[in-house]
């Protein structure tokens, strides 16, 4: 098996600490010889790991992408709006492109990329690690076995977590659609996805309610502060940023703001960065929870839930067939069968890598694409991922027009192409 040579465009928690992991783990397949990343010391971590020369160490992308191609593939994991043109200059430098999802928050630039991709004769394929799992395998086998019948409807609950929304979507970097994305791409586009794949027809109409409903000023309690380390309240408060990054089982996450996870360290970030910020007073307007209903051709229908007020962070599967029903939650998936009665539960291995061995999964599907590519597409190619993009913007149309309903194609009719980013 051939090695193959990658440079990464954002070395941050994804692409250093998800996908990257794998040229760790497998150096005889995937090795790293230049890195793109704004902050000194992840990027001098990621070049210390991965044996990078200084020369090879970029402050960003644009000095890195404008040298001849140096790798058979770029890894591309910088913030949502951040895509396009690192996607666009690499299709042209010819390139293998593995990009962080969502594609873009724009609906014409993922478009564009889709079209430069294939102009282009590379692989686009978008991280959505969901159908890399063998939790969402397994689904996708039972349902093309014809066990449960035809589909008839779907019900997915995507539980964000309590701590996780008030992590990244209130005082993280996802916090603020005008400098990230809206939350049903940012956080779901992974389930827009997995639905359009697991139902394998084409989504005809769309509409969506939600809101940011309890994450604002004005449901901050009385005498609380702009910061959790000065606030009166914050014993009493669920959201307490020093209890969470101080605790054993979440100081990880601090990660995010101080590279050293010290006590001392983790104080002053929360005296400093946004991360110590009070959850009714952060610069956040994404939505806390929303729904989605989604018609596919051919009459079946699917229901998703996105709530962030939950204990566990997880999701949860019902799949209702005209023979049979399938009910499915992290770690194994229960089968009804409707003529014998009978109920059988296939019981889901833990996983080593992140994403339930999505992020593996997903690492090792690239390479072995790239090293069989002849025009063929990709599990999550852009072609693929366009479409359920798309669901995902007519469902925050709909959202924001009131829950009109939106039919899918003369909304992506009246889309027009985005300004394409020169390779010269």
């Amino acid at each position: 098996m051939n090695q193959l040579t990658a440079v990464l465009i954002g070395a941050g928690s994804r692409g250093a600490g998800g996908y990257a992991r794998y040229a760790l783990d497998y150096p005889h397949e995937l090795t790293f010889v230049a890195v793109a990343e704004a902050d000194p010391i992840r990027r001098a971590r990621f070049a210390e790991k991965h044996d990078i020369p200084p020369s090879d160490c970029y402050e960003s992308w644009e000095p890195l992408l404008q040298e001849p191609r140096l790798a058979d593939i770029a890894i591309i994991c910088t913030q949502d709006q951040m895509h396009y043109g690192p996607a666009m200059l690499a299709l042209h430098q010819k390139y293998h492109v593995m990009l962080e999802k969502p594609m873009s928050p724009s609906p014409e630039e993922c478009l564009d990329m889709e079209r430069t991709a294939r102009e282009q004769d590379r692989l686009l394929t978008i991280c959505h690690v969901l159908r890399y799992t063998p939790f969402w395998s397994m689904i996708k086998k039972v349902i093309q076995e014809g066990r449960i019948g035809e589909i008839v409807s779907i019900q997915l609950n995507e539980n964000v977590g309590y701590w996780h929304i008030a992590h990244s979507f209130v005082r993280g970097n996802w916090n603020n659609s005008n400098t990230s994305s809206p939350m049903i791409l940012s956080k779901s586009c992974h389930d827009m996805d997995v639905l359009s794949w697991l139902m394998d027809r084409p989504c005809l109409r769309v509409s969506s309610f939600g809101s940011l409903k309890y994450f604002h000023e004005g449901n901050a309690p009385e005498g609380s502060g702009d910061r959790c380390l000065e606030c009166a309240v914050e014993p009493t408060c669920a959201y307490s940023a020093p209890r969470f990054y101080l605790s054993d089982q979440y100081k990880g996450w601090a990660g995010h703001f101080t590279p050293e996870l010290t006590r001392s360290n983790i104080i002053k970030g929360l005296q400093e960065t946004d991360y110590g910020r009070c959850v009714f007073r952060s610069d956040n307007n994404v939505v806390d929870h929303q729904v989605v209903n989604m018609e596919f051709e051919g009459g079946a229908t699917a229901m998703f839930s996105m709530c962030g007020f939950t204990y566990e962070q997880e999701r949860r599967i019902q799949i209702m067939g005209t023979q049979g029903e399938l009910r499915g939650e992290e770690d194994h998936i229960t089968l009804y069968d409707f003529l014998t009665q009978q109920k059988t539960t296939i019981e889901i291995p833990s996983q080593s890598s992140g994403h339930g061995g999505g992020d593996s999964g997903i690492v090792r599907d690239f390479l072995n694409q790239v090293r069989g590519y002849n025009g063929q597409e990709s599990l999550t190619s852009a072609s693929a991922s366009v479409r359920s993009h798309m669901i995902a913007f007519a469902a925050e149309t709909s959202r924001l027009n009131g829950g009109q309903a939106i039919v899918l194609n003369d909304y992506m009719n009246k889309l027009t192409p985005a300004e394409s980013v020169s390779s010269d």
